[in-house]
This record gives C-alpha cells, sequence and structure tokens, in this order.
C-alpha cells in the first residue's frame, strides 16, 4: 500500500502501532480520563488576563464530570458560570485575585450534576441569574434573549438557545478589546466541540424531536451567524452523557465546528432532527433528578460534615438484609481478594459520582464500605450529584466486617494470557465486555458478548448463573463492578480479567478483526492494519448504472473540490469525523469511500476496517482513474455552492440510478483535475 507524504502527515503512526500506544488510544475511553487523584478537583484548564482593560477569565474543569465552569472577572467583582457544586476553589481564586462574587449565571437547568448557585449566593450574597423561562424556584433574576448583563469592562449578551433543554442560553462576551464581535461565547449545553446537547433529557414534558428542531434554529438562527473565528466554550468534554462523541478539546472555534462538528453538517432540519436523536446512550437515573434540585434551588451543604454516620458490622449486615446497597469504594484488587458478600465495588478512584449515580437506585438506602479517608471523600464527591445522606459507613472498614465473620466473596482476577489459552482450548468462562456497544464495536479481545454496566441487572438475567462469568472492559474498573453486580444477582462463578484491554493488548494477544470470527495477531510491537477492499473504476461506474441503492458513497475530498463536481448520489464528509464517528461503522449497504488519487481513501478505509465488520471498499486510483477510466460524466455543481455542503446523514443514502446510460450523454464535459 503506497502512503503519499499529506496521508503520513495527517495519520502519523496509521500502518503500524505499538501495543502500549494502541492501548493508550481504546475507542471511546473517556472513562481513563476520570482516573486518578487529580480527576476529583476542580482544575484551572485556561486563564486569559487582559490586565490594561481590566478582564480575567478562566475555565475550570472537574474531569470525574467533564463538566467545565467559567470565571469572569472585572472591575473587582466576578461571575461564575455554571458551577459545581463544591465551590471551594471558586472562593480561594476570587479572594486571591480581589475580586467579589457578585453574580452567577446558569446556562440552563442541568441534568447531570448539582449546581452551586445556592452555595455561592449564600457564601458570598450573588444574584443569581438564569433564564426566565426556566421559571425556577428560587430567588433569581430572570433574564430574556438580548439582554445584557454588565460589570466593570464586560458586557455580556444572553442570547436564547432552546434544544437541549427549553431553557438553554449562551451567553456572548464582550470587552473592550473586542467590539463589533464577541470576544468569546458561552455555550453551555448547546453546542459541544463535535456535538451538540442531547434533546431527550425532559422525558414527558417534551419530546426529543420537538427539542431537535428547537436546536436546529437556535444555530441556523443565532450560532451559525457568528464569524468563524469566534471561540465558545462548552459546560461539557468528552466522558459527559449530556452528548455523544463529545472531544476533549477544552476549546473550538464556530469556523471549525461549522466544518467538522457532525451534526452540524446536516443542511435540512428533517435530516438533523434524526442525526441528533438516533443513538443516545440511556441516561443515568438520577440526571431528572439532579434536574429538579437544580430547578427548585439545591439545598445546602455543611461541607465540614461529610462523613456519614458510623455503623458496626452488625448494623451494616442488618441494614443489607433488609435491602441495602453496600458500596465498597476500594479499589480492584483488594475488593477482588475480598469483601462483603452481595456489595458492588465502585472505586474511588474513577468517575465515582456518575457510576453511583447510574448503579444505586435515587433514594434507596446505601452503606460505604472503605477506608476512613476514602469513605470521607465518598461522602464529599456524592454531593455533587445529590446522593447527600449515605445510610452510613462501615466503621474499621473491611476488616470489622471479617473479625465479626460476617458472610465474605471474592472475585478470581484472571490474566489476559491464561484467559487466551482457554478461550483457544475452547475452555474459557462465558465472556462479557461491560463497556458501551461502541467501544465494544472499535476493539475487542474476541467473539464476546455485550452488555453493557448499566444494563447488566437485567440483561445479565440472559445468562446462566451455574455457569462461570468473566467480565472485561479497558482497564479492569468497569468489569470489577460488572463482576460485582453478576455476584450480588447471585452468579456462582465470578471473574474479572486483570487490567483490562490494555493489558490484553500490552502482552500481543489478538483482537478480533473486522470480518466475523476472524482474528489478527497484535503483536507487542506492531499491529497490522486490514486494508479494505479495492473497487476498480469500471466496477463502480457498473454499480452506479445498475446496482443503485445498494450501496453508500462517500467522498472525502475537501468541501470546495467537491462542490466543484462530484459523482452521481455521492456524499461529502470530512475525513476525522468519518475515522472518529461511530456512526459510519452502521450500515446494511457497502460503505465505497473516493478521493483524488486513492491514497487517503486508502488510509481511511484501512482504519474504518478494524472497527466493524461493515465491507468497506475504496475507489483505486481516486476520481483521477475513474474520469480516466470511465466515460460515464461526473456531476457538476451549480457556480454558487449553498452555505453548507451536504455531508454523512444520520442513515446510509444510497446512490442514485444515473438519469442516462453514458451513450445517451450527447456531449461529455471538459476535462477537469480530480481536485490536485
Amino acid at each position: 500500500m503506497k502512503i503519499s507524504g499529506l496521508a503520513k502527515l495527517i495519520f502519523p503512526g496509521m500502518m503500524f502501532m505499538t501495543a502500549s500506544a494502541w492501548a493508550a488510544k481504546l475507542p471511546g475511553d473517556a472513562e481513563a480520563a476520570g482516573h486518578g487523584d487529580e480527576a476529583a478537583n476542580l482544575q484551572l484548564v485556561k486563564e486569559t488576563e487582559q490586565k490594561s482593560a481590566d478582564f480575567l477569565f478562566r475555565q475550570y474543569n472537574l474531569p470525574v464530570l467533564s463538566h467545565y465552569s467559567y470565571l469572569i472577572g472585572s472591575g473587582g467583582e466576578a461571575m461564575i458560570v455554571d458551577p459545581d457544586r463544591d465551590i471551594g476553589r471558586y472562593l480561594k481564586d476570587t479572594k486571591e485575585l480581589g475580586l467579589k462574587i457578585t453574580r452567577v449565571y446558569l446556562t440552563h437547568s442541568h441534568a447531570d450534576f448539582v449546581a452551586g448557585h445556592m452555595e455561592l449566593a449564600k457564601s458570598t450574597g450573588a444574584e443569581i441569574i438564569i433564564n426566565g423561562a426556566s421559571k425556577a424556584g428560587f430567588p433569581h433574576r430572570p433574564v430574556k434573549d438580548g439582554d445584557a448583563i454588565k460589570f466593570g469592562n464586560v458586557r455580556a449578551v444572553i442570547a436564547t438557545t432552546p434544544g437541549h433543554t427549553p431553557d438553554s442560553t449562551c451567553i456572548y462576551v464582550y470587552v473592550p478589546t473586542s467590539k463589533t464581535n464577541p470576544a468569546f461565547v458561552l455555550t453551555g449545553d448547546t453546542l459541544f466541540i463535535g456535538s451538540v446537547g442531547r434533546p431527550d433529557l425532559m422525558g414527558d414534558d417534551m419530546s426529543a424531536a420537538e427539542l431537535a428542531e428547537m436546536g436546529y434554529h437556535s444555530w441556523k438562527e443565532k450560532l451559525s451567524k457568528l464569524p468563524d473565528d469566534t471561540k465558545f466554550f462548552p459546560a461539557h468534554g468528552a466522558g459527559s452523557l449530556c452528548g455523544v462523541h463529545l472531544s476533549d478539546k477544552p476549546v473550538s472555534t464556530i469556523g471549525e465546528q461549522r466544518k467538522e462538528n457532525p451534526f452540524l453538517q446536516h443542511a435540512d432540519l428533517p435530516s438533523y432532527v434524526m442525526a441528533v436523536i438516533d443513538g443516545l446512550p440511556e441516561a443515568p437515573q438520577y440526571f431528572k433528578h439532579n434536574a429538579k434540585m437544580n430547578h427548585a434551588g439545591p439545598p445546602l451543604v455543611d461541607w465540614e460534615k461529610t462523613m456519614p454516620p458510623a455503623l458496626s458490622a452488625a448494623d451494616v449486615a442488618s441494614k443489607a438484609e433488609k435491602g441495602a446497597w453496600l458500596v465498597d469504594v476500594r479499589d480492584t484488587k483488594p475488593f477482588a481478594a475480598a469483601h462483603p458478600a452481595s456489595a458492588i465495588n465502585i472505586g474511588i478512584r474513577g468517575r465515582f459520582e456518575i457510576w453511583t449515580g447510574s448503579m444505586i437506585p435515587w433514594g434507596e438506602p446505601f452503606v460505604l464500605i472503605g477506608s476512613d479517608d476514602e469513605v470521607r471523600e465518598a461522602g464529599f464527591r456524592l454531593k455533587r450529584i445529590g446522593y447527600d445522606a449515605p445510610a452510613g459507613f462501615l466503621k474499621g472498614g473491611f476488616e470489622a466486617w471479617k473479625q465479626a465473620k460476617l458472610p465474605v466473596a471474592s472475585i478470581k482476577m484472571e490474566e489476559p494470557r491464561k484467559l487466551s489459552r482457554q478461550m483457544q482450548d475452547g475452555a474459557a468462562p462465558i465472556i462479557v465486555d461491560v463497556r458501551l456497544p461502541s467501544e465494544w464495536m472499535g476493539l475487542r479481545i474476541g467473539n464476546v458478548l455485550n452488555i453493557p454496566l448499566n444494563k447488566l441487572f437485567t440483561d445479565g438475567k440472559r445468562l446462566s448463573k451455574d455457569m462461570p462469568v468473566l467480565t472485561v472492559c479497558n482497564s479492569a474498573y468497569r468489569s470489577s463492578m460488572g463482576a460485582s453486580v453478576l455476584q450480588k444477582m447471585g452468579f456462582k462463578s465470578v471473574l474479572n480479567m486483570e487490567g483490562g484491554s490494555e493489558a490484553w493488548i500490552a502482552d500481543g494477544l489478538p483482537t478480533l478483526n473486522s470480518e466475523r470470527n476472524s482474528h489478527v495477531p497484535a503483536a507487542p510491537a506492531a499491529r497490522a492494519v486490514k486494508l479494505p477492499e479495492r473497487l476498480a473504476a469500471a466496477e463502480l461506474k457498473r454499480m452506479l448504472m445498475d446496482l443503485p441503492k445498494t450501496f453508500e458513497l462517500l467522498d472525502i475530498r475537501p468541501p470546495e473540490q467537491y462542490a466543484d463536481f462530484n459523482l452521481p448520489g455521492s456524499v461529502n464528509a470530512n475525513i476525522a469525523d468519518v475515522i472518529s464517528s461511530p456512526a459510519y461503522l452502521n450500515g446494511a449497504v457497502p460503505l465505497i469511500i473516493i478521493d483524488r488519487d486513492g491514497s487517503l481513501a486508502m488510509a481511511v478505509g484501512g482504519i474504518l476496517s478494524q472497527k466493524t465488520q461493515r465491507p468497506i471498499k475504496v475507489l483505486y486510483g481516486g476520481l483521477e482513474a475513474y474520469w480516466n477510466d470511465s466515460e460515464v460524466p461526473l456531476s457538476p455543481v451549480p457556480a454558487t455552492p449553498p452555505s453548507a455542503p451536504a455531508v454523512k446523514p444520520a442513515s446510509p443514502v444510497p446512490a442514485p440510478a444515473l438519469k442516462a446510460p453514458p451513450s445517451a450523454v450527447p456531449e461529455t464535459p471538459k476535462k477537469k483535475s480530480a481536485g490536485c
């Protein structure tokens, strides 16, 4: 396979990747960004300071919730936008900066975390500002479209942008250096980097399609009117369930999203709505409760008292018998070695808040198990999602449980190499991959069952409790949780793969190829890329004429080249989007990729072939070969192309039949280059 110099620049290391590098790039593993001690604390991501203009801007990130919040300061005052509930960092920073927090702005009624507006109002006397359409239940200043918030040298103009929720807004921030156009925009959950806010969190109050339609108009009529170089900062990044396929970049521009955001490529309303509402993952059950808390005004918290009541081992056992959940917050290995029977492992060194809110039903009693420091941290962090009152914690930790001679369970940690041998010998347990379907589709250790973690309590009933079952994820964090769920359900023999897929690949063990039940070796030093099927120009010509509606034709050239001319029925798409979006991995018909000379198309096709069982084909020699070998003319496009070129639809768009066979075309258009 010949790769052009441009392809090598765009896809460095595409042909061969070390096992460790590949493990670090496991598809969809935003989970990993939430692991580690630092991920549980509010972090400063970006600071912009213009002393001459008396202006300060800070972006914060809380990785375990994938949540961005903001500080805007001028004239000795500060406004905090979309604050977390634990407000200590904002108070500390503004004190050091000599700023007084006078305003708190909520871009909308958040659902994925409990906001800190009431905490800040109590601590600083700050005024809470929110869209009047929210009809919030706490004291606030309601604003509407076009209203301005002014302090110091800052003017923040409100733009109502319904879509994610009916009350969603954005803030256009102007400073002395920005006159006609805003210096930057805070988009809340309206516009993400690579995505848009999901429209399905309102329950029965409003349909997802209705909100998606509002989001379409919010983009078309407001945000899309901003200059391309306008920077914007969203409220969430990769790992958030407020949207799908979010980027881990903290900032982007309107122009970048105009070109690269797959949802914004849908020029017409129906295709946009279908794309936005299709394939949304199930939202954690705590979302609706957090939304209600934020709307009503969350109760205030005593942050000095986050340790739940201490309980004896006998008391914990009694509560467990009455239905209380036991949440063991220790790491995977000590939990696997021994833990209270029926306990669920949700490690504190991960996205603890999200997984507790996903696995433990709202309002049901639960007891925390771990060291005093781990329990104290857990109690603190759970308040971020409104789990304010655990039933207690096991005094003395697991040692107290053992000393009381109460039922103990363990989970065997299976080494990847041993499991691989068992799979080859036909002696492996039932293997359940507990990751999301998109992760499982992208890369898996073999022909294994996929039951996402949040579906395990229901879909796990399909399995036999008498058969050994092993769980796997990327790093063993989620699979430990999954194994503990299966134990709680009564499975007799439960195992967890040590180190997850990362360890499997690092050991050079085979992963499932795009062809069903076919494996390729993943050598420790290199991983070969399977090539897609090459399609000759004459064969594509025949398919266009004789087999319409049996394939999807994807043109990955730049939009301006596509606008100049293209093949009938082809759809234009950005290369980065094609590589990263799972939407291209699904489809009942083959995906045919075309470019100028076949080099980039072959590279992109090779990447997709590793991720899907869908047939991937590439036009050999690209449009240059098609133009030279085929008598079928290319489709000219009007001299003035549309403002946004049509690109990938939510579902495959088959190539239409040609209006007339080549012989019926009276004259061949003048040759043009294929986009050199």
